[in-house]
């Protein structure tokens, strides 16, 4: 009997397509994985032909994904995920929860508090292995509730009755513009000044809170922005926004990540910068050492939640 062709899969055709799928484009995928634009295109092929569907719809200016390829790809990054956690925990297991800190987030670690909280803890902890783990906030808070991430930092106030919170920092909602945008001139942003604007937005966390915050700033729909989602990193966003296809609304974190032609602006709302505030969660029953000592350090930095870093 023959085999089925699924079990040809490997986890490499996984992570090329996925790649390409974030990038936009085989090349830029070829790129950031450091192999050949030619073993890329072949290995997404060669899924293709295993799976029996497309993935993408080519063109000279990328790749965009079928609509059977984004459950395609969905899956896969899941598959990817579980696969990345069970290293994880492996390696917790084979060095002892004294020696590792998994930190799970859903926000850019290119500037702002997370940031300097992770360099604070390295210089004061320096044979700890930090683990970071970037997800969306339901996978961070699952993976919490299984014990295989120590400690998650998001926005909003959501609590498990097994979990404990501590309030942390809060931080600007920013938005990201061409430099030769009208509104790069201006030294206020409100929410009003967003009426005409298009607005890009990643599905993946914390555009949800951002947009929910929009709303509530732009009660009347005929008064808000259009909004259009897009099922792509913040990297794939920025370049959307270059190409003058619409502004977007970031966290204040995103700064240190600069994209060449764009700019940032603070908004604000009737009583000035419009903020998210983010919480730290983890389990009750968590007794791992140095999840305590990085609480204790959070305990110090932010005793009471504040703006910027």
């Amino acid at each position: 009997m023959m085999a089925p062709k699924s079990v040809n899969i490997g986890l490499h055709h996984l992570r090329f397509a996925v790649a390409a799928a974030d990038s936009g484009s085989l090349r830029q995928a070829a790129d950031l994985l450091s192999v050949r634009h030619s073993v890329l295109s072949r290995s997404i092929t060669q899924f293709e032909h295993l799976i029996g569907v497309a993935l993408f719809e080519r063109s000279t200016s990328g790749v965009v994904p079928t609509a059977s390829g984004r459950r395609i790809l969905q899956l896969s990054r899941i598959i990817l995920e579980q696969v990345e956690t069970l290293v994880a925990t492996g390696i917790s297991s084979g060095k002892g929860e004294s020696g590792r800190l998994s930190i799970g987030f859903c926000t850019s670690i290119s500037a702002g508090n997370l940031r300097a909280s992770l360099v604070e803890f390295r210089r004061l902890a320096p044979r700890v292995d930090i683990a970071t783990i970037e997800r969306s906030r339901v996978r961070l808070m699952n993976a919490l509730q299984n014990d295989a991430i120590d400690i998650v930092l998001v926005p909003g106030q959501r609590q498990s009755p097994d979990n404990e919170r501590l309030p942390v920092w809060s931080e600007r909602i920013m938005i990201v513009i061409p430099k030769d945008h009208p509104l790069a001139t201006h030294d206020d942003i409100h929410w009003t000044d967003l009426r005409n604007e298009t607005i890009l937005m990643s599905q993946y966390d914390p555009s949800a809170d951002i947009e929910n915050i929009l709303v509530s700033n732009l009660v009347a729909e005929d008064k808000r922005p259009a909004i259009k989602r897009h099922d792509v990193g913040r990297g794939v966003l920025k370049n959307l926004i270059s190409m003058g296809l619409g502004v977007s609304l970031v966290l204040e974190s995103d700064i240190g990540a600069s994209f060449e032609g764009l700019t940032y602006r603070e908004i604000q709302d009737g009583t000035g910068a419009s903020l998210i505030s983010f919480h730290a969660h983890w389990r009750k029953d968590n007794q791992n050492p140095a999840l305590q000592r990085f609480l204790s350090l959070l305990a110090e930095r932010y005793p009471f939640p504040s703006v910027g870093g």
